[in-house]
């Protein structure tokens, strides 16, 4: 077997990206359980937003500056490539199953920009209640209100139907492609037939993303109490 052919173990998800992964699931669910209940549970669901607000700004660096397969330059293919992906006939040179496939990266960049959208609503809504972004002061009453319209109304819905179709694109490989998507973002690693780049995922790395990460979190916290 040449060693083009060799069944090689690559770490594809660095433990930030991993860790990155998981956070968000949980910040998500907590702020849609969250809000679903309301009353009370509401100062959860500004938590869980401040929460995915900084992951957000961590991920879209670690999208510059993260392991290989982490990178966004891995999630933009050209239409050709697209094409061949969809008609099932890719180039020896395409890596279509080691990162994120063009469907793929394609839905998380969509979820990651929409999850954007919504925190930025959050943070101006106003549901004249008892709930009210922090930074609802920086905007006129009137851009407030179109905005928590959103934010309640196809915001909310969209989010919740991204997860629906990520789910099912999940269970559709592991029940019909025989692929099981969620092991490597537990582990970091894939068995590739080919030789490729494995992510950097050492001490360094991760000591740098975890200052990255509280660099982050600390510049979201300051965004927050700008107004008070």
């Amino acid at each position: 077997m040449s060693e083009a052919n060799q069944v090689n173990k690559i770490r594809v998800w660095d433990l930030p990206t991993r860790l990155f992964h998981w956070a968000l699931v949980l910040a998500v669910l907590g702020a849609v359980v969250s809000a679903k209940i309301g009353g009370l549970m509401m100062a959860w669901h500004l938590r869980c937003g401040y929460a995915i607000a900084a992951l957000l700004v961590f991920r879209l660096l670690w999208g510059i500056v993260g392991g290989h397969w982490s990178r966004f330059r891995q999630f933009f293919y050209t239409p050709a490539a697209f094409v061949r992906y969809l008609r099932g006939r890719p180039l020896p040179e395409d890596c279509f199953e080691i990162g994120h496939n063009p469907l793929g990266a394609l839905s998380v960049l969509l979820m990651l920009a929409w999850l954007g959208l919504q925190v930025g609503s959050g943070l101006i809504a106003d549901d004249e209640i008892d709930t009210t972004g922090p930074l609802v002061a920086w905007v006129s009453s009137d851009t407030s209100q179109r905005w928590t319209g959103q934010h309640t109304g196809l915001g909310q819905w969209g989010l919740i139907a991204m997860v629906a179709v990520h789910v099912a694109a999940i269970l559709f490989y592991r029940c019909f492609k025989r692929r099981n998507l969620l092991a490597p973002m537990i582990s970091g690693d894939k068995m590739v037939a080919r030789v490729v780049e494995h992510s950097a995922d050492t001490l360094a790395t991760r000591l740098f993303a975890l200052t990255l990460a509280a660099a982050c979190a600390a510049a979201v916290w300051l965004l927050v109490n700008a107004a008070g």
